[in-house]
C-alpha cells in the first residue's frame, strides 16, 4: 500500500460571532485529502482531515514541514506489520522526526489534521467504522450505540439581545438537543447572569446549560463569576482562566463546588498530566475537553487517556472539544462521556452524518467505514471543490 497524492487547501469559516476572547470574523481551517492505491469494494481509499474550529488554517506548517516529511518517507516506514495498511503511530513518528519536545503551539494542530486523514484511511481499509476499529484496538471491543451530545452556541453577536439568545436555545431543543452551552465573559457579570437566567428559562433546568468563559478571566474575576453562578447549578463552568494557569484553576476549585471543565487548549499528554497534577481538577465531577485534532491527533489523545487512567480518571469524564464526526467516532469507540456539537455555526465542518439526526440529546454512528464524512453531503462538496485530483 502506498500514498499516491496529498492535497491541502485553506477554507474560510468566517462569521460575525465572538466569544469572550476572539472574533471569528477571519477564521479559517485547513482541509486535507490523502490518496492511496488501496481499493475496497472497487473504490479508491482516500482519507480526509481538517482542524477543529478556533485555531486557524495550518497551510504553512503543513506545506513546508509536515507534508514534505510524509511525502519523502520510505513507504514501508508508514505501514503496519501486514504491509497492507497505514500504521498511525509510525506515521506520527515520521511527522515528528527532528522536532524538539515542548513548545507545542500550532504544530500540534497541523499534525492532528494529518492524523485524522490517516485514521480515516486505516478504518476504510479495514472496512469498519473508526468507532468500531478503536473499540477493537484500544477499547473493550464494543462501541456506545449512541453518544450524548450538547449544542454549543450562545456566542456574542453584534446587537444580539437576550430574546435572540432564547430563540437560539429553543432552536437547539427543536433540533433534538437536551443540553446546551453558552458563552460568558464578554459582558459585565450582571449582564451575563441575565443571559444565563434567560437560557435556563428555555432549557428548563440549569443542569442542562453549561457556560464557557474561553480563558478570559484573571483569578479575581473568575471567583466573582463563580460566586454569581453558584446559586444556579449550571452543568459546568468552563475554562475560566488561561488554560496553562493551573494555579488559578486549582484555587477556583477550592471556592467553587459545582463541576468545572477545561482542557480544549491543552495540546499534549504532558500538559494534560500537569493539569491533573496541579490544576485541582476533581475526578468525581469535572470534565476534561482535550481536542483530538488540535492536540497532535488521536495518537496523542490515546496517550492522554493513559495519563488519565494513571491518575484515576474515567474516560467518561472526557467530552472532547471539536463538535465533528471524528471526535464522535472517538467518543463512541472509546466510551467517553459525550461530544460537543455545533448545530448552527462552523458549517459544514461541525455536526454529524446526514443519516443520524439528534434524538433526545444523543446521536448514533452511521453504518459506513472510516470516519463517515461521506455521509455529510455539504462537507463532501467542500472536499470535492478544494481537494479533487
Amino acid at each position: 500500500m502506498r500514498i499516491t497524492d496529498i492535497r491541502e487547501a485553506r477554507v474560510s469559516i468566517a462569521s460575525d460571532i465572538a466569544n469572550a476572547y476572539i472574533s471569528f470574523a477571519k477564521m479559517d481551517v485547513s482541509v486535507l485529502a490523502i490518496y492511496t492505491d488501496a481499493r475496497v469494494d472497487g473504490r479508491q481509499v482516500v482519507g480526509y482531515g481538517f482542524n477543529s474550529n478556533g485555531r486557524y488554517a495550518q497551510s504553512g506548517l503543513l506545506r513546508e514541514r509536515f507534508l514534505p516529511r510524509l511525502r519523502e518517507a520510505d513507504p514501508q516506514a508508514l505501514l503496519d506489520d501486514s504491509g497492507t495498511n497505514l500504521d498511525p503511530f509510525r506515521v506520527w513518528d515520521v511527522l515528528m522526526a527532528n522536532e524538539k519536545p515542548g513548545g507545542h503551539g500550532e504544530r500540534s494542530v497541523a499534525v492532528g489534521i494529518i492524523d485524522m486523514a490517516v485514521w480515516d484511511i486505516v478504518a476504510k481499509v479495514e472496512n469498519k467504522s473508526l468507532a468500531q476499529l478503536l473499540a477493537e484496538r484500544h477499547g473493550d471491543g464494543t462501541t456506545d450505540a449512541k453518544v450524548s451530545v450538547y449544542a454549543a452556541g450562545g456566542y456574542y453577536y453584534p446587537g444580539k439581545q437576550v430574546s435572540a439568545l432564547k430563540d437560539e436555545m429553543r432552536d437547539y431543543l427543536d433540533l433534538g438537543y437536551t443540553c446546551t452551552k453558552m458563552k460568558i465573559g464578554g459582558v459585565p457579570l450582571a449582564e451575563d447572569l441575565e443571559r444565563v437566567e434567560a437560557a435556563i428559562e428555555v432549557v428548563g433546568d440549569a443542569s442542562r446549560l453549561a457556560v464557557d468563559a474561553n480563558g478570559r478571566f484573571d483569578l479575581k474575576t473568575a471567583l466573582a463569576f463563580a460566586e454569581g453562578l453558584a446559586p444556579y447549578g449550571v452543568r459546568w463552568y468552563e475554562e475560566a482562566g488561561d488554560p496553562l494557569d493551573y494555579a488559578l484553576q486549582q484555587q477556583l476549585g477550592e471556592h467553587y463546588g459545582p463541576p468545572m471543565a477545561t482542557g480544549e487548549n491543552l495540546f499534549s499528554h504532558q500538559d494534560a498530566r500537569n493539569l491533573l497534577r496541579y490544576g485541582g481538577m476533581r475526578a468525581d465531577r469535572d470534565i476534561l475537553q482535550m481536542d483530538p485534532v488540535l492536540s497532535y491527533g488521536l495518537v496523542e489523545y490515546l496517550r492522554m487517556l493513559e495519563v488519565l487512567n494513571q491518575h484515576g480518571w474515567s474516560p467518561r469524564q472526557c467530552i472532547p472539544h471539536g463538535g465533528h464526526q471524528f471526535a464522535l467516532n472517538i467518543a463512541a469507540g472509546l466510551k467517553l462521556g459525550g461530544n460537543e456539537s455545533y448545530p448552527r455555526v462552523f458549517a459544514p465542518f461541525g455536526g454529524f452524518a446526514d443519516s443520524t439526526p439528534i434524538e433526545e440529546g444523543g446521536v448514533a454512528m452511521p453504518a459506513m467505514p472510516g470516519i463517515g464524512f461521506e455521509d455529510k453531503r455539504e462537507l463532501m462538496k467542500v472536499f470535492d471543490e478544494h481537494l479533487r485530483r
